[in-house]
């Protein structure tokens, strides 16, 4: 059953709404751990099932994929814990850069590399406006497309397009106007 036939039929049978957790409260978990650490993650997804279930009834139902009205809740629900999540960044900025994980050269080559750039790049997300931030980290790491970020953040494409634009120009500029893991030696 695709995700609005869910949402429909839960306004009859409320059960029916549980699929959804099933389908995407993983795939929440890792955005919203991501951006808060996993500690509040639990809590943020759990807030936004609860927000979700409670607006199931506005639902547009002529959008048969939920993914991007689920992480626009939840992206609204991490701005409210927007401080925790600047601290994250500048505890991860301060905190020692871990070792490499064993494993093929290469990877050990990338995993150095990207350990010695974490701290940069907690500050850049850090220093990054929260609407800014938001855009890039859907499309990084929940890889959605402009329109479901648009769709997730109720703003048009073209703004979603330069708000990645102007924050991957900034954060490129934190790390010298260079991506460390495509440097030639």
């Amino acid at each position: 059953m695709i995700d609005s036939e869910l949402i429909e039929s839960s306004l009859t049978e409320p059960e029916s709404f549980a699929a959804l957790f099933d389908r995407y409260s993983a795939m929440l978990y890792r955005y919203v751990s991501r951006r808060l650490g996993p500690q509040a993650a639990e809590d943020v997804v759990g807030d936004t099932f609860l927000a979700a279930f409670g607006a199931r009834h506005r639902y547009d139902l002529a959008r048969p994929d939920a993914r991007p009205w689920l992480f626009g809740i939840a992206t609204k629900l991490v701005a409210r814990h927007h401080r925790a999540e600047a601290a994250r960044y500048r505890a991860l900025r301060r905190s020692p850069v871990d070792g490499p994980a064993e494993g093929p050269a290469e990877r050990v080559a990338e995993g150095v590399t990207a350990s010695a750039v974490r701290p940069a790049l907690a500050a850049a997300l850090a220093a990054l406006p929260r609407k800014d931030r938001d855009v890039l980290l859907l499309v990084a790491w929940a890889d959605f497309t402009y329109e479901q970020v648009g769709d997730a953040l109720g703003v048009p494409v073209g703004t979603v397009r330069s708000r990645l634009h102007r924050a991957r120009r900034k954060v490129r500029a934190a790390l010298g106007d260079t991506n460390p893991m495509h440097e030639e030696e």
